[in-house]
């Protein structure tokens, strides 16, 4: 697999952090990750499993070693910085000048194994006047903007639906370490990664900042291509209050849908602007799709060269046919469900290991293989379980 033989020492909580170093072992990495005596809180989030496990722990921690460590104790931080020694990679996500007061910031680890890739993820980044703002991913979101262009019927904002905050600093930040390790081949040396989430997600705003940087102002969403103001860019409301989506605004889409449709004397507000001129086009279409169900929809699509999908709500989408085509849904031989691997090469494919690690379960096992003595693993053990000084 590409990244056998890469040690990466993970410090990292929740979602984006821990995503990253999953998608790093599904492709061979050895990720040791290092928890706080009271566990990655994700542990204990959400949804569980019939086996215990949570589904958000199940799908951000297969295949990792789980080492705990008391990080305020110098026998922990002495027992890290020896790990430190041998690793590739060190990911962690405190908020700003946490691991400097710890003394595990970039300069201490870098001063023992001036190899290593160490990779900070914060909301914010580490420099700024609002570096240490505490948030997750939704306020990231409103702070970036993207909070305005998801906007109810009654033109109030609502809670994205996806968390592109986490997973924009998740998939920059690999993207930003597999650049460091490339790099080092030819110059022996790691760096240091700077992964600001709220930098991440506004580098994916492309296509919807026309108006901020053309004209001065900010998106009107309800009149904007991406945000439903061209009419073959929505959704619309079907027969058995389910929805469907036109998804493209191209004029051969245009043309073949008004054109089959009886409608062709549409096709010139269709190709025009987006705004208030599509408006007979938006409310022509809207009669028409709630003439028939979603999946009647579908069959009607079938085989015609316009970009049209139903509206699928989350089960639906994890248990079609084509995702499991793919192999982003799987099931372990515990009969557990994963999401895949959207990462897919040729040679060397990448082979998730569905094992998941109990808490502290490798603390000896990696310590011990680090080259930590007796003493130093005993006493590290000792720094997380304080002996009682009643017994």
């Amino acid at each position: 697999m590409k990244l056998e033989g890469i040690r990466v020492i993970d410090l990292s909580m929740f979602l984006p952090g821990p995503h990253l170093t999953m998608m790093m072992a599904d492709q061979g990495a050895e990720v040791i990750r290092v928890e706080p005596p009271s566990g990655e809180p994700v542990r204990n989030v959400g949804y569980r499993t019939a086996d215990g496990w949570t589904t958000w722990f199940r799908n951000t921690h297969r295949g990792k070693k789980s080492v705990v460590l008391d990080l305020k104790s110098p026998h922990g931080r002495a027992a890290l910085m020896r790990l430190c020694e041998s690793a590739d990679v060190f990911l962690e996500s405190f908020r700003p000048g946490v691991v400097a007061r710890l003394g595990i910031g970039p300069d201490a680890v870098r001063a023992v194994n001036p190899r290593i890739v160490y990779c900070s993820i914060s909301a914010f980044g580490q420099t700024g006047p609002e570096a240490g703002r505490p948030a997750h991913d939704i306020a990231i979101q409103a702070l970036a903007g993207t909070v305005s262009l998801n906007l109810a019927p009654d033109g109030q904002p609502v809670n994205p639906g996806v968390p592109a905050a986490d997973m924009a600093g998740s998939l920059m930040a690999l993207a930003a370490i597999l650049m460091a390790l490339l790099r080092r081949e030819r110059t022996g040396r790691g760096d240091v990664i700077d992964m600001s989430m709220q930098d991440a997600l506004m580098s994916w705003l492309p296509n919807v900042v026309g108006p901020v940087f053309a004209e001065d102002r900010p998106p009107d969403p309800r009149n904007e291509r991406s945000f439903g103001g061209h009419a073959f860019f929505r959704p619309y409301r079907t027969a058995d209050g389910r929805h469907v989506v036109l998804g493209g605004v191209e004029h051969k889409f245009v043309r073949t849908l008004l054109n089959d449709l009886g409608r062709s004397d549409l096709i010139p507000a269709a190709e025009g602007p987006p705004g208030p001129g599509q408006a007979p086009v938006k409310a022509f279409l809207a009669e028409t799709f709630a003439t028939r169900t979603r999946d009647e929809w579908e069959a009607w699509f079938r085989g015609r060269d316009v970009c049209f999908a139903p509206v699928l709500d989350l089960h639906e989408a994890f248990h079609r046919p084509h995702v499991a085509a793919r192999g982003m849904l799987f099931r372990d031989s515990d009969g557990n469900l994963h999401i895949g691997m959207p990462i897919r090469f040729a040679e060397e494919p990448g082979r998730p290991d569905p094992r998941l690690p109990r808490l502290g379960a490798h603390t000896e096992e990696v310590l011990r293989a680090a080259g930590c003595s007796a003493e130093e693993i005993a006493a590290a053990l000792a720094a997380i379980v304080p002996a009682d000084p009643e017994a």
